[in-house]
């Protein structure tokens, strides 16, 4: 067969990939093109970009989000009990533990803490992993307390687990018949203030996240990404190159084993609308209605535990926190007990039961006990 340009038929032998360079120019796409050649060929190579990144999105979606979005979609709130009044004189009083920011579940938490059997019955809040509605735990308890005889509540919120606490609160005490005895507020923030700087900047990262990516509420690649961020002083500085692979290892099958591939983890919707209840600011509200009587119903006791020393929280300003409670529903005539324990963190009753327990048994339920026989009548603090 003979080339155009060339005299007479090519054979193996006198193979010559000029030749072969040749034909590819003449067959090639746009090659009879002649007015704005260069730019209609920069176009065309240049659509091929938005193309693949479409392709690697749909595959994002597929692979990631998708089959997260499905799961999230059958979960619900929920309570489980934990244990039964250790005392008598509570069985009429139902206690409710809420967990914090990231995690799903209270029941780990409730167990740690027998002593909140001595305020009634216990139970553990189960969040929805979709989101967070306080009206709609709060209707919860009030089905689950009426079917166990139990018209009296007492609340418990470690760390960002009080601000939804407080919340429910409200809605028990202002539109329920059902009473508030106390709310107990482990290391809470009552507003975005009590934040330090660091985890305040890496929540407001997160919801910019979650609001400029599609799928970014669901994606498993993206709270990969989040909690190796979270966890890179570990495995960088130090080593041969600044890097530790084995602490990266470490780290990377910490993540995969307790954020990723457990299913009983929060979502990052969930993380996503635990922050966002803290930006709204409402505790300070939820406070001063809970400051007063309320359709023949008492005050309900705050009791707030933090470390002695403030800075022996990272993530949260107590005495910011404490300065707020006292304000709101401290002073004379109030409802507040300040409760300082020596040896906590953040809110970490698990990791030190024995002091919580101790704090609990020894300050917390006698002052519930004690504010619990106040007539309806007593003033609200001043403002």
């Amino acid at each position: 067969m003979a080339l155009p340009g060339y005299p007479r038929p090519s054979t193996a032998v006198e193979y010559d990939d000029r030749r072969r360079q040749a034909r590819l120019r003449e067959t090639r796409l746009g090659h009879d093109w002649i007015d704005w050649r260069r730019t209609r060929l920069i176009l065309l190579r240049g659509s091929l970009i938005p193309l693949m990144l479409i392709g690697l999105f749909a595959q994002y979606l597929a692979w990631d989000v998708m089959p997260e979005r499905a799961r999230l979609a059958r979960t619900e709130p929920a309570v489980m009990p934990i244990a039964g009044p250790s005392d008598p004189r509570a069985s009429d009083t139902a206690v409710f533990d809420l967990v914090g920011l990231g995690v799903l579940d209270a029941t780990d938490t409730a167990q740690a803490l027998p002593s909140l059997s001595k305020l009634g019955s216990v139970w553990a809040v189960r969040y929805d992993n979709t989101g967070i509605d306080t009206k709609v735990i709060a209707d919860l308890i009030v089905k689950v307390t009426a079917a166990a005889r139990a018209p009296n509540v007492v609340l418990v919120g470690h760390s960002m687990g009080g601000v939804i606490a407080l919340e429910i609160a409200n809605h028990l005490h202002t539109e329920s018949d059902r009473r508030v005895l106390a709310v107990m507020l482990d290391c809470t923030p009552v507003d975005l203030h009590a934040v330090r700087a660091e985890s305040r900047d890496q929540g407001e990262e997160m919801l910019r996240w979650t609001g400029w990516i599609p799928g970014a509420r669901e994606s498993r690649l993206l709270r990969f990404t989040v909690e190796m961020y979270a966890r890179h002083e570990r495995f960088m500085g130090g080593g041969r190159y600044g890097f530790r692979p084995e602490r990266f290892r470490e780290a990377v099958a910490q993540v995969l084993r307790d954020k990723i591939f457990n299913s009983d983890i929060a979502s990052n919707g969930l993380i996503e609308a635990q922050f966002k209840a803290i930006v709204a600011g409402g505790a300070i509200d939820d406070l001063r209605a809970l400051a007063k009587p309320a359709a023949g119903k008492p005050r309900p006791a705050i009791v707030f535990i933090r470390p002695h020393d403030g800075y022996r929280d990272p993530i949260v300003d107590v005495d910011y926190s404490h300065r707020v409670l006292i304000d709101q529903v401290g002073g004379v005539n109030g409802t507040l007990l300040v409760i300082t324990t020596r040896n906590t963190a953040h809110a970490n009753p698990i990791q030190r039961p024995r002091e919580y327990n101790a704090v609990i048994e020894q300050q917390a339920v006698p002052f519930i006990r004690l504010l619990r026989q106040q007539p309806v009548s007593v003033a609200a603090p001043p403002r």
